[in-house]
């Protein structure tokens, strides 16, 4: 599996099935290659954004957004609420609350979603704009977790640390605006949480 940070919270994933999954496209450019899943975690424009979506959906491409979100029908889309999953060929995707509790920029009541994705045997956990929420200890095994530090509106790097903390994954990747360098995050991560490896994405692609 090839994964890329694109922008933001863009993440593309190659499986080793062959399939591409998109997270949150945006601000997308140059020959990015066709999506068969596009991943929305909400309808904020840097999450949902259409004119990114036609970048890189084709006829057959499923896009996935919340119940409580709406999208063009031109796209062939599936609604999922918290708790919810579907099944996509060999694609398992489960959708789990994201929202912020420190912040009012990501009201639980909007119940807007992250997604679990199981492919290639392996549980990667995209968090969406959240903070730090108890469901997160109960999200198992999970191989990667993107996680948002941007620090304005959604975690700063301690509160980031400590759900990387309840999640427990095998790798964190910081996603998000990021106003200062995430070097640092990454120290505090790998001191607080030794078996979690810390990988940083903005000028390479991880292989795994």
């Amino acid at each position: 599996m090839k994964v890329k940070w694109i922008t933001h919270a863009c993440i593309q994933l190659e499986t080793d099935i062959g399939k591409i999954i998109y997270f949150d496209p945006y601000q997308l450019s140059g020959d990015l290659k066709k999506g068969d899943i596009i991943l929305c975690s909400h309808d904020h424009f840097d999450h949902l954004s259409v004119n990114d979506i036609k970048q890189v959906a084709t006829s057959k491409t499923k896009v996935i957004i919340p119940k409580s979100c709406s999208l063009d029908e031109e796209f062939d889309v599936i609604k999922l609420d918290i708790g919810e999953s579907t099944q996509i060929d060999d694609i398992k995707i489960k959708a789990v609350p994201s929202y912020t509790i420190k912040l009012e920029t990501h009201p639980k009541s909007n119940r807007w979603l992250g997604f679990i994705v199981t492919v290639d045997g392996k549980n990667i956990y995209h968090a969406g704009d959240t903070g730090k929420i108890e469901e997160m200890a109960d999200f198992n095994n999970i191989d990667i977790a993107f996680v948002p530090v941007g620090g304005k509106y959604t975690m700063d790097f301690e509160e980031a640390a400590e759900s990387i903390k309840l999640i427990n994954p095998k790798i964190a990747i910081p996603i998000h605006n990021w106003e200062k360098p995430l070097e640092p995050f990454k120290k505090i991560v790998e001191k607080q949480i030794p078996n979690v490896k810390v990988e940083l994405l903005s000028n390479k692609t991880l292989e795994i």
